[in-house]
């Protein structure tokens, strides 16, 4: 049987995307942290079946877990790509249990994935704000930084080539044409 952590090893508090679950005390691999609770939904009903909010925890297809009530802590446990804790789903008993899948130090907050349903419906429309992807955006954004500075350089040294290039090639033609006039008015004038 799992450790199950006291209520008084985690807190709720403010996050990057607004409120979340954080660690008060160190959770151990394995220990179930809370309880996904609420009232209980059935499908088949109209009424229920039509009840729209974020906080919908879908047990099968007919059974799904109302987690909007105030009391259900466990609500405010956000989403990660790299998640440190998992959903526990019992459809039988009609139960979900959020359970760490690797130690959780005092001051992390409590992740878990929310599927892919989830993540289509709510996350991609805005950007998943998770640790992990926020990382990788970060990546992005330096790496497209160091190219826009290479090809800024790459420009800077053309356009500095070309101006000595055309430098010498000025000067050269204004010979010619001096060249050119002199000759042709010598020759016009050896001609008339």
């Amino acid at each position: 049987m799992p450790a199950i952590a006291s209520s008084k090893s985690y807190r709720v508090g403010r996050s990057k995307t607004g409120l979340g679950l954080f660690a008060t005390m160190p959770i151990k691999k394995g220990t179930r942290i809370i309880r996904y609770f609420g009232p209980i939904l059935d499908s088949k009903i109209p009424a229920h079946d039509e009840i729209e909010n974020k906080y919908l925890f879908e047990l099968n297809g007919r059974w799904t877990i109302d987690g909007s009530v105030r009391k259900n802590l466990a609500r405010y446990i956000n989403h990660s790509c790299r998640p440190n804790a998992e959903s526990d789903v019992r459809p039988r008993e009609r139960k979900v249990f959020i359970r760490a899948i690797r130690n959780i130090e005092p001051g992390d907050e409590i992740n878990y994935d929310y599927g892919t349903d989830y993540f289509k419906a709510y996350l991609k429309p805005i950007g998943c704000k998770c640790e992990s992807c926020e990382k990788k955006r970060k990546k992005l954004r330096a790496e497209a930084r160091a190219e826009a500075a290479k090809v800024k350089a790459r420009k800077a040294k053309k356009v500095v080539a070309k101006g000595s290039n055309k430098g010498s090639k000025t000067k050269a033609a204004k010979k010619k044409k001096l060249n050119g006039r002199a000759v042709a008015k010598a020759n016009g004038r050896a001609r008339a």
